[in-house]
């Protein structure tokens, strides 16, 4: 049987229902996606899109109901994502679907709507009160990212030994004797200790993961200017980074339109689009899929990883 995949509509003022009506045929053939989104807002967003409901579009009713205003930050668009994904989460959480994956939402609309998260990722940290992990790529590449949306100036005072120890045994655990690259903090790696000693503490972290592993699976602290070149990409397809635009930088100049979003160390399973909302070209007709559909493939995938350990 294929799996059933709950599908978080995101914002509706955005590219998200654009996307899942244009993928849909597609997508069918691999799983069976329940969207939650109620018949009032997708009759609304076809007609704007100038499209028809297919038949065997399956929705699971969220309440609520606003006027969809393309392209814009809007506090009842944000709310409305908020009660997509929740209802998403929990068809996951009982069972009624395999995984849930998520087209983008609006920090600002969320904001806006009273949601103080910064995203999805920060919403199931709290509500599962686990330590989610915020992965980033595709096949050719995948970033973990140690600390995510924090302002840079804090991220060296995160820089300790039990923290990244912690992340990186919940990260093997996760994905279990996957090799990672770990990247330094400082330019050159510190040098030594002569443009900052952060790199100390994150070997002593890799050391002792490792040891308590019984195998040497991470590997650092690697010179961040470096990390990325093909030669290192030659050797790892899993990064570390540890800070969000270390990572993700040179993960989008690679991969944006093909990388996706995994929420690791949860119990359900989540994948994302890794791309925002796309206000300029909402309801325009030039949504690009190809984040989403691999976001489908990942879930599925990462499904049959977490049945076959069990």
């Amino acid at each position: 049987m294929k799996p059933y995949i709950a599908i978080s509509i995101g914002d509706l003022n955005g590219v998200g229902i654009e996307i899942a009506l244009k993928a849909h045929k597609k997508i069918s053939a691999i799983c069976t996606p329940i969207y939650c989104i109620n018949s009032y807002m997708l009759h609304q967003a076809c007609e704007l899109l100038d499209v028809e409901i297919p038949s065997d579009f399956e929705i699971f009713e969220v309440e609520g109901s606003f006027n969809i205003r393309e392209g814009c930050v809007d506090k009842d668009a944000g709310r409305y994502s908020y009660d997509s994904f929740m209802s998403a989460v929990k068809l996951c959480e009982e069972k009624k679907t395999d995984a849930v994956v998520t087209m983008p939402i609006h920090k600002e609309a969320w904001s806006l709507a009273g949601l103080h998260y910064k995203g999805h990722t920060d919403l199931l940290r709290d509500y599962f009160k686990k330590d989610a992990i915020m992965m980033l790529g595709c096949d050719k590449m995948f970033v973990a990212l140690y600390t995510e949306h924090i302002p840079l100036r804090e991220v060296a005072s995160h820089i300790t030994k039990e923290g990244l120890l912690s992340f990186f045994l919940d990260l093997n655990r996760a994905i279990p004797n996957k090799r990672f690259a770990v990247l330094g903090l400082n330019p050159h790696a510190g040098d030594n200790g002569v443009l900052g000693d952060e790199e100390r503490v994150i070997e002593a972290a890799i050391e002792e993961a490792n040891e308590t592993i019984g195998q040497e699976l991470f590997v650092g602290a690697i010179v961040p200017d470096i990390a990325f070149t093909p030669h290192m990409r030659s050797s790892f397809t899993h990064f570390v980074a540890m800070y969000h635009d270390q990572g993700l930088a040179p993960l989008k100049a690679l991969y944006f339109d093909e990388s996706i979003n995994v929420s690791l160390n949860l119990p359900i399973i989540r994948t994302s689009v890794d791309h925002g909302t796309a206000f300029d070209i909402a309801y325009k007709g030039k949504a690009n899929t190809l984040s989403y559909e691999n976001a489908i493939k990942s879930a599925i995938e990462f499904g049959m990883t977490v049945s076959a350990s069990s």
